[in-house]
């Protein structure tokens, strides 16, 4: 299977808040550029400075637009209080998720995953016409800063994106429109909000005070994706969704990018990360799966109130007690022109060995790691965040565990290129200290989470929807019309 990589964006909408999209494309490796091209290539494709462009209306657009068509890809799916749902629409979805999972599926399990994907896609048509009647605007200006944010964030070309896109043919509009779906409504949301979206101390000391009481529980580092069920008496069409996904899962799929495009929950924004939670933040049925999962491991379907959660647990610690090493660092990447034949280098891999070996005795600080990155022309980020000693492979904590700061490592030699890495600083702290600010946004999260959920079941119930396919398992009609309604998920943040 080829390689994934992450590719994460962030736009701030609320006063202590980020929202971040996860995508995740397959079997490249990216050189960064700027804003400009992206400009350039979303006016290519015919944005506005409307909250909605016209390719979004052509794909979901009126009736008169697409009705009269023959062609199957106009094929009517659904009518979402008059506006329409595709076979474009659905078949775009279906590639772009299997470009981004990185995995291919098969027929049968497309066709599975389809009614529920209808579902979701009608639910961002009602966000879609919600935001429109906010006059909720996001301009060319913010899709393209967002997509910067993934190029420069993950090195990629000029193009990259939309040639790959192009490649595996998928709608660039079609990732713009959920770029645009996350950002504004996280806005619709702050709108709902209003006031409260401010924290207050008081607030963050009571839950401060709180904390303290809960040391020696367990918390856990939780990743979710929520399935809500439609009709409690006839849970089966997103029982079996549920586990479609699991499936995929275990298969291999990214979790933060099944859960970015399926998680009908808030987190969905952030991959389905919910950070570390205590067991009063979560479901009783999710913590009674919780004490039992292996680390690493993905959960059979949990059936809370409103639906299905599939939790994929990467931690688990004692309140008040996990100590930890935090480390900063900086790399050199010195690429080769070839891959590497250990038995016949070239050249210019030769030449390259001996420049790491100079920069081993001329290289003597974080900035300078840094310049030297540069001037091989930045083909792998010189600063990858702050890492936790603990949670690296056992290779690389091997190589790092020893080095003190300013102390860079021996060369690391690849079919690619050769390495170097410097320590810039080392910390031995207590992991499950919390900031005010992450209380702040603990506390945002839960009040941001109901805010959505309350919102969402007052468009389903006031929304008039036609289906021209049935979606569900049990319907025969060919066209339906109904009054569309969504049950609450419980407080899981």
């Amino acid at each position: 299977m080829m390689t994934i990589i992450m590719f994460m964006l962030s736009e701030t909408v609320l006063k202590y808040k980020k929202y971040i999209i996860s995508f995740l494309l397959a079997g490249y490796v990216f050189t960064g550029h700027g804003i400009a091209h992206t400009m350039a290539n979303i006016k290519h494709h015919a944005i506005s400075n409307s909250p909605i462009p016209p390719t979004t209306l052509h794909d979901g657009g009126d009736l008169s637009s697409t009705a009269t068509s023959s062609d199957d890809e106009n094929k009517i799916i659904a009518i979402i209080n008059g506006q329409l749902l595709t076979q474009r629409d659905i078949a775009n979805r279906e590639k772009l998720f299997e470009l981004t999972a990185g995995i291919h599926l098969s027929p049968e399990v497309m066709q599975h995953m389809r009614p529920q994907l209808i579902k979701q896609m009608i639910t961002e048509r009602l966000h879609i016409q919600e935001m429109l009647r906010r006059s909720v605007n996001i301009s060319p200006e913010q899709i393209a800063k967002a997509i910067s944010g993934i190029e420069k964030q993950n090195n990629m070309p000029e193009h990259a994106l939309r040639d790959k896109l192009a490649e595996d043919g998928v709608s660039l509009t079609t990732l713009i429109d959920q770029i645009r779906l996350q950002i504004g409504w996280g806005k619709v949301v702050q709108q709902e909000l209003g006031t409260q979206s401010r924290i207050t101390a008081k607030e963050v000391e009571q839950r401060e005070k709180a904390l303290k009481q809960e040391v020696g529980q367990p918390e856990y580092l939780i990743n979710e994706i929520f399935v809500p069920v439609e009709n409690a008496r006839h849970p089966e069409q997103e029982l079996q969704f549920t586990e479609t996904i699991i499936q995929q899962l275990r298969n291999g799929a990214a979790f933060p990018i099944v859960a970015a495009q399926f998680s009908q929950s808030q987190s969905a924004l952030q991959g389905g990360a919910l950070g570390w939670v205590q067991e009063d933040n979560l479901d009783p049925e999710v913590v009674a799966i919780a004490r039992k999962m292996p680390i690493g491991a993905i959960s059979n379907p949990i059936k809370v109130a409103g639906g299905y959660i599939i939790a994929m647990l990467s931690g688990r610690r004692t309140i008040g007690n996990e100590m930890g090493t935090l480390m900063k660092i900086r790399q050199v990447f010195l690429p080769f022109s070839s891959k590497l034949n250990p038995q016949q280098p070239t050249p210019q891999q030769v030449a390259t060995l001996n420049q790491t070996t100079k920069y081993k005795s001329t290289l003597h600080s974080c900035q300078q790691m840094e310049d030297a990155n540069k001037k091989a022309g930045n083909i792998r980020p010189s600063d990858p965040g702050e890492l936790q000693l603990e949670r690296l492979n056992p290779e690389m904590a091997n190589i790092l565990k020893d080095l003190q700061p300013g102390q860079i490592s021996k060369p690391l030699v690849s079919l690619d290129g050769i390495s170097l890495l410097m320590v810039c600083s080392k910390e031995r702290k207590n992991l499950s200290d919390i900031s005010a600010s992450e209380i702040a946004n603990q506390l945002l999260n839960q009040r941001v989470e109901q805010a959505s959920q309350q919102l969402d079941r007052d468009l389903h119930r006031q929304a008039i929807i036609e289906y021209h396919t049935p979606v569900q398992n049990n319907d025969s009609d060919k066209k339906q019309t109904k009054q569309h309604s969504s049950p609450s998920k419980g407080n899981n943040s």
